[in-house]
C-alpha cells in the first residue's frame, strides 16, 4: 500500500538517513556483492580473465613454453651440436611400451641403415631384436647450462650405445627434437626483448604526441603513417642486410631484436596517443600541472598507469608478430645465423621442395611456431577483454 501524497504546501517527507556514510558498511550487501565492491582493478581483471577458459589455458601453455626455454639443455636428449653421422636424415622413431605382449617400459627399437643404390637414399628399418629402453634423469652429452655451468644431466637419454630420434634427424645427423627445444629460447625471447623496445618507444613517443598535441602530434602521426605504409618484409630484409657479416651471432641477435622493436612501436604509440588525448583533460591532470609536475611525471605517474592493462594486452598481441618476423627473416637467410639456433633457422632446412617431399619431418619446427602464435592470439584477446572489467 503506497503512502498518500502530501497536501499542497506541506513539506515532502525526508527519506535520507542522517547517519554518517561509511563506504565499508556492507551489512546489507551479499557476500558476492561485497567482494566485488571492495576488489581492486587488478582483481577484477583477473576474475574476468579466468572466465575466458581458452585464454587461460593458452596463458598456461605460453608459461610452460617459456619455462622450457629456461631449462632447454636439461630437456634436450642431445647436445645442440651432437652429430650422429650413421643416422643422417633418419625418420622419427616411435616410443613403445610393450614387446611381444610383455611390458618393458618406454623404449625404441634399434635401427639398421642401408643405402639404396637405385635412389642413392639412406633407408632405415626398425630391428625388433634391438630393444633400447629410455633412461630418465640420466647422464648424457655434456653441455654448459646457459653457457655458464658445465653439466651432463638430461631429462631422458637413449640407451647406452643406442639412439633415440623422436622427431628424426637433419642432413648432419643432428637430433631435430633437441634443436627445436634449444631454438625455443631464441625464438621466444626475441619477442620479449623486441616488445620491450617497442613498449618504451611507443609509450614515450605516443605519450608526448597525445599529451602535447599540436605540431608534435601532427609530426608523429605523419611519421607513423609513413612507417606503416612501407611493406614489412622488404623493410625487415633491408635493415637485416645492413648488419655486417663479420658481427658475432650474439650481436646479430640483439640487432634483430632492436630492428623488430623499432618497426613495431607504431601501433602501440597510436593506442597511447588516443588514450592520452582523452585523459589529458581530466581534473587530476590539471591539478598535477598546477602543482608544477613535469610532463614526464604526469605521463608516467598519472596517465599511463590508468590504462596500463590495455597496454599489456596490446603488447601481448604484438609478440606473435615479432616471433613471425624473426622466423621469416631467418628462413630467408637474412636474420639470425648459425651457430645460433631458432625455429626460423631450423626451417631453412625445408626450403627445398624436393627435400620436404623426401624428408617431411624437417617441417616439424613449424609446429611450435603455429601453436605459440595461436596461443598468444587467444591469450591476448582474453587479456584485452578482461582489461576493462567494468564493461
Amino acid at each position: 500500500m503506497t503512502s498518500p501524497l502530501p497536501a499542497p504546501g506541506e513539506p515532502l517527507p525526508h527519506f535520507v538517513s542522517a547517519a554518517p556514510f561509511d563506504p565499508y558498511t556492507i551489512e546489507k550487501m551479499s557476500e558476492a556483492q561485497s567482494k566485488v565492491y571492495l576488489a581492486s582493478q587488478w582483481q577484477l581483471i583477473w576474475w574476468k580473465f579466468k572466465r575466458h577458459r581458452v585464454a587461460l589455458w593458452c596463458g598456461i601453455f605460453i608459461a610452460l613454453v617459456y619455462f622450457t626455454a629456461l631449462i632447454s639443455e636439461f630437456l634436450a636428449p642431445y647436445n645442440l651440436h651432437t652429430r650422429n653421422v650413421e643416422f643422417i636424415h633418419s625418420p622419427p622413431q616411435m616410443i613403445h611400451l610393450f614387446h611381444d605382449g610383455a611390458f618393458v617400459g618406454p623404449f625404441v627399437y634399434g635401427r639398421d641403415a642401408t643405402l639404396n643404390m637405385t635412389t642413392m637414399k639412406r633407408e632405415y628399418a626398425d630391428n625388433p631384436a634391438k630393444i633400447m629402453p629410455l633412461r630418465f634423469f640420466c647422464r648424457g652429452d655434456s653441455y654448459e647450462f646457459w653457457g655458464l655451468w658445465p653439466a651432463d644431466v638430461h631429462l631422458f637419454c637413449p640407451a647406452e650405445g643406442g639412439q633415440v630420434f623422436l622427431l628424426g634427424t637433419d642432413r648432419l645427423g643432428r637430433d631435430l627434437l633437441s634443436r627445436i627445444i634449444y631454438g625455443t629460447r631464441i625464438s621466444m625471447t626475441i619477442g620479449l626483448i623486441g616488445i620491450t623496445v617497442s613498449f618504451i618507444l611507443g609509450i614515450i613517443i605516443g605519450g608526448i604526441a597525445g599529451y602535447r598535441g599540436g605540431w608534435i602530434d601532427l609530426g608523429v602521426q605523419r611519421l607513423i603513417e609513413v612507417l606503416q605504409s612501407i611493406p614489412s618484409i622488404p623493410l625487415w630484409m633491408a635493415l637485416a642486410a645492413i648488419m655486417p657479416v663479420s658481427w658475432s651471432p650474439i650481436v646479430i641477435y640483439f640487432g634483430m631484436t632492436i630492428i623488430l622493436g623499432l618497426l613495431d612501436w607504431t601501433g602501440l604509440a597510436r593506442a597511447v596517443r588516443s588514450k592520452l588525448l582523452s585523459l589529458r583533460e581530466e581534473e587530476y591532470v590539471l591539478a598535477a600541472q598546477l602543482m608544477g609536475a613535469s610532463t614526464s611525471r604526469i605521463i608516467g605517474r598519472h596517465l599511463v598507469p590508468g590504462f596500463m592493462s590495455h597496454l599489456i594486452a596490446t603488447a601481448t598481441i604484438a609478440i606473435p608478430g615479432m616471433i613471425l618476423g624473426e622466423t621469416a627473416l631467418s628462413f630467408l637467410g637474412l636474420g639470425l645465423r648459425a651457430p645460433i639456433t631458432s625455429w626460423g633457422i631450423l626451417l631453412t632446412e625445408a626450403k627445398n621442395v624436393n627435400v620436404v617431399a623426401i624428408y617431411p619431418w624437417l617441417l616439424f619446427p613449424v609446429v611450435p611456431v603455429i601453436l605459440v602464435i595461436i596461443a598468444f592470439n587467444f591469450f591476448g584477446d582474453g587479456l584485452r577483454d578482461a582489461a576493462d572489467p567494468y564493461n
